[in-house]
């Protein structure tokens, strides 16, 4: 059986120029990059190209702003906690959105029961923060904002521009988790005036396990590890030097790649969602129309379960989500689509398809053959559905 792999913002196929970058670093250039001799020599050389082409990525000015981490998750930790317990003689307020990943609520939660305050973003139908509401919401006390630069279930892609203005009027550290838009559009920290970025690897074909915090020269933070001198002693513990080499080549990749992923990838998002509106009624987009990523399709199956449909999809070979694999088997519905507005039972019937530069046209019509008999099967045996044909009889 064709597999089809629709599933990209939860992780990617590794681009087999990543995995030939790494393995050297596995068994040849295997030194400690913190270690004097030859051997570390040649691997702190490898850790400071990285550390350049992560940078090039980003547009940094500075390559000691690059902070090697083991993922997002991490970043979005260091980011959150470090800033906070740094500030927290100048205030105790951060504010947020309502449809944060996981690695940025949870933090925030946290530091809640420490006696920190923070504030949760309302969002429009479309997934965009109320600006009128976080400028309301900044006070004395406030000592970081940290908004998404794109969502990871609906791609919907926020006015960061226009976030960061309005924090840096008023004195306030901004962050921003651009694990969904990192390798994918153009990203220029030092334009924007971006003081904290998170990004991992595996969600641009780079290896997982690695990430980059990146830290704008002259911002205070304190360290979640402590051990040796690491990443200017900011994040201590030996380099993972194959994977860090992957990400500098991930990044390299990306970079010139960028333009041709987009369009091609894009294309094929359009097709399948011009394919689905065709063939199956009463389907609902979940994200602004043209302001999201281009690889990303949220959209809701009226009076289904979206897990059924996903279960029937991988029967066919095809893999798909309801939203972020971090939550992945929770019977509560998204918290993103929910905070959009929509009623609990059209949130259950979500599914999310993420595209890569590895799909093609054929995939994309298998996909927009096959779901629409699953579709009508499964509704055939919904007493909602059946409760709507009625009513419409």
């Amino acid at each position: 059986m064709e597999k089809i792999y629709l599933d990209n913002n939860a992780t990617t196929k590794m681009d087999h120029r990543v995995l030939e970058a790494m393995l050297p670093y596995f068994e040849k250039t295997y030194g400690n990059a913190s270690s004097v001799h030859v051997f570390g020599r040649d691997a702190h050389v490898a850790l400071d190209e990285a550390r350049e082409k992560a940078a090039v990525l980003l547009r940094a000015k500075d390559t000691r702003e690059i902070i090697f981490t083991s993922g997002g998750t991490e970043s979005d930790n260091f980011a959150i906690k470090g800033i906070a317990w740094a500030l927290k003689d100048k205030g105790n307020h951060i504010i947020t959105s309502k449809i944060e990943h996981q690695a940025v609520l949870n933090p925030c939660q946290f530091l809640e029961k420490q006696g920190f305050k923070v504030t949760y973003l309302n969002v429009d139908k479309y997934g965009i923060v109320d600006l009128e509401e976080l400028k309301k919401s900044i006070t004395d006390k406030t000592i970081l904002v940290s908004i998404m630069y794109a969502n990871n279930e609906i791609g919907t892609i926020e006015p960061i521009k226009e976030i960061v203005k309005i924090a840096k009027e008023k004195g306030v550290l901004f962050h921003t988790d651009a694990v969904q838009v990192a390798g994918k559009i153009p990203l220029d920290v030092e334009n924007m005036g971006i003081d904290l970025l998170s990004l991992s690897a595996h969600k641009f074909y780079g290896p997982k396990g690695v990430g980059v915090l990146y830290l704008r020269n002259g911002v205070k933070i304190t360290p979640l590890h402590h051990g040796g001198h690491h990443e200017r002693n900011l994040r201590a513990g030996t380099e993972n030097m194959p994977s860090i080499v992957g990400l500098g080549k991930a990044c390299e990749i990306a970079l010139d790649e960028m333009e041709d992923s987009a369009k091609k990838v894009g294309a094929l998002r359009d097709r399948l969602q011009k394919g689905i509106e065709k063939n199956v009624e009463f389907v609902r987009l979940n994200s602004h129309p043209s302001q999201r990523l281009y690889n990303t399709l949220n959209m809701s199956f009226e009076y289904l379960e979206g897990e059924s449909i996903i279960l029937n999809l991988d029967l066919e070979g095809i893999g798909v989500s309801t939203g972020s694999a971090c939550t992945s088997g929770s019977l509560e519905p998204s918290h993103v689509l929910t905070a959009l507005g929509l009623a609990p039972e059209v949130a259950h019937g979500s599914v999310r398809f993420s595209l890569s530069k590895y799909n093609t046209e054929e995939e994309i019509d298998k996909v927009i053959e096959v779901l629409p008999p699953i579709i009508k099967r499964l509704r055939s045996m919904s007493p909602l559905y059946a409760d709507r044909m009625k009513k419409q009889k």
